[in-house]
């Protein structure tokens, strides 16, 4: 990770050096790819809040219910989470993995978003 920080601040002294008056553009363009981004994220925690990836990998033990009642008893239904004593390695895995891919296809989706419109 240090790499690339060092590698950013060298572009960034590079465009100071050809064309300082872009500085403050730079910078400007950056800082929007870096706020969407954590937007991307945020929406994501917010939309899936039960299928977070770092779930997947140390899951509670037992099963876990959560039973749903809209108004006036109209819509009554239980969502139920997977039991990890009862789910294989493999499929928590892949339980993980979509959650992950989710979870950057929305990013990725929020930064080109935001980069395309700014």
């Amino acid at each position: 990770m240090a790499d690339w920080a060092l590698a950013a601040l060298i572009l960034l002294a590079v465009v100071a050096l050809i064309a300082p008056q872009q500085l403050g553009v730079s910078v400007y363009k950056m800082s929007l790819i870096a706020l969407a981004a954590l937007a991307g994220y945020w929406i994501d925690r917010s939309a899936f809040p039960y299928a977070r990836p770092d779930s997947y990998f140390d899951p509670p033990k037992g099963g876990q219910e959560t039973t749903f009642t809209a108004i006036r008893g109209v819509v009554n239904f239980t969502e139920r989470v997977i039991d990890p004593d009862k789910a294989d390695d493999d499929q928590l895995l892949t339980l993980a993995r979509t959650a992950m891919l989710r979870r950057a296809l929305i990013m990725a989706a929020t930064m080109l978003a935001v980069s395309l419109g700014a």
